[in-house]
């Protein structure tokens, strides 16, 4: 049976939430555990997500131990490890990728179905390839999978010809283990890289850089046991600051890093939204009034590709136009034809959006084409007029916990009802 969230918008939220633990951050962490021998690694504040469950299932398949209650977590790895992944985990969920540095410093071998995940556009693994080709991997594609070997990877200079953040983890995490040192460079500067470089540090890992364009990593001969605790989670904490925002509400959400947010709160701020932004907490204050702006998706510190379908859907409601150019993934407008059907003005001219504010929305049968598109829905249903159903609500389960009753928590009204599975909007 497949389910809808149904929601009746309208309404100006108010409250307080906690922003949950990074899933972005957790997926790499829970990898790392593959690069001990005989070790316990224990984490707190993990999120229960698709996700997260689909990662504990690949690392149990591998030979890992994994447990898993109320946001903690314990992965302990054995003496030996199987080096080949099941694909149909593998195909859920792109993250699987994840596990290939481990493994091949671990294991000296892996193979891996290509991986899964949001349909947003090209988003290939062959920087990790390369770079693992450099510290000395023979690899191969074979059927669709990829078949990496390597006696021991070796220290080396990789330049990242695009600062991914796949591509920077999986790095990192096989030169860990790597023969001499490891020095990535136009590296991926995200605060999930630096929790996952904190992690490896606890391990017994040599790392500096972290954060910045440029890591170099000392490898050592084994790594042992720690605890961790993920970081807030960026991306659904500005979730649900817009869902303020949107509504013309007052919300506020603790337990989050707001230095994490700048570019989001500094575009609010320009947008003339009224906030309270404290050492955890970001609050939005009703009383102002949203104004178009432009923005451009970029690495971090640059605005996130993980937020912009959320904010087109606010700005769908500022007063003016506003430009949003992405440039990330190059198919991240999937959700720009749902938005219409409810009544949001956009014209898309390839990698740009032009978005006219319109006075108000209204509720509509739409589809979740993917994980932050569907975030994107739920915040346009929260503010249009009547109900809204969003269907293949599976999409957003995979990055957002317990969002129902975080809504309700808020004063919003949104259910979770059972559907059959050729139920939705007709195209």
């Amino acid at each position: 049976m497949n389910h809808k969230l149904v929601l009746r918008g309208d309404r100006p939220l108010k409250g307080k939430i906690t922003a949950q633990g990074a899933k972005n951050a957790a997926l790499p962490v829970m990898a790392s555990a593959l690069l001990m021998k005989n070790g316990t690694l224990d984490l707190s504040r993990v999120p229960d997500l698709h996700d997260i469950q689909t990662m504990s299932d690949l690392l149990r398949n591998l030979g890992a131990d994994v447990r898993f209650a109320e946001g903690k977590m314990s992965i302990a790895t054995p003496e030996e490890l199987d080096w080949a992944t099941p694909p149909a985990l593998v195909r859920k969920m792109r993250a699987s990728s994840l596990v290939l540095g481990p493994l091949l410093a671990r294991c000296h071998r892996a193979v891996l179905p290509l991986p899964g995940g949001c349909a947003i556009g090209s988003r290939p693994i062959d920087l990790h390839l390369k770079g693992l080709t450099k510290m000395g991997a023979e690899i191969r594609l074979e059927h669709g999978s990829v078949h990496a070997e390597a006696n021991r990877l070796k220290g080396t200079r990789i330049y990242l010809d695009f600062p991914s953040v796949g591509a920077t983890e999986n790095l990192l995490m096989a030169a860990v283990l790597a023969e001499g040192e490891t020095v990535i460079e136009n590296a991926a500067r995200e605060p999930e890289i630096s929790n996952l470089a904190d992690t490896l540090i606890r391990m017994g890992g040599q790392i500096e850089g972290d954060g910045t364009g440029t890591i170099r990593v000392k490898g050592v001969e084994e790594l042992h046991g720690t605890e961790i605790r993920i970081i807030p989670d960026r991306i659904e904490a500005s979730t649900y600051i817009l869902a303020g925002v949107i509504t013309g509400g007052d919300v506020t959400v603790n337990g989050m890093e707001p230095e994490h947010l700048e570019a989001l709160l500094a575009k609010l701020e320009e947008a003339g939204i009224r906030l309270s932004i404290k050492d955890d907490s970001v609050r939005t204050l009703p009383g102002g009034t949203l104004s178009a702006v432009s923005l451009k998706t970029l690495p971090y510190p640059g605005f996130p590709t993980d937020l912009q379908p959320q904010i087109m859907a606010a700005l769908c409601l500022a007063r003016g136009t506003s430009v949003i150019q992405e440039r990330v993934f190059e198919s991240r407008f999937l959700h720009v034809s749902e938005l219409k059907r409810m009544g949001c003005q956009i014209e898309l001219q390839g990698d740009t959006a032009i978005i006219t504010g319109v006075e108000h929305l209204t509720g509509a049968e739409v589809r979740a084409t993917d994980l932050r598109a569907g975030a994107a829905l739920v915040l346009a249903g929260l503010a249009a007029n009547g109900y809204t159903c969003i269907y293949q609500m599976g999409h957003i389960q995979r990055g957002y916990e317990n969002m129902v009753e975080k809504l309700k928590c808020l004063g919003g009204d949104a259910e979770i009802v059972a559907c059959d599975e050729n139920e939705g909007p007709k195209f």
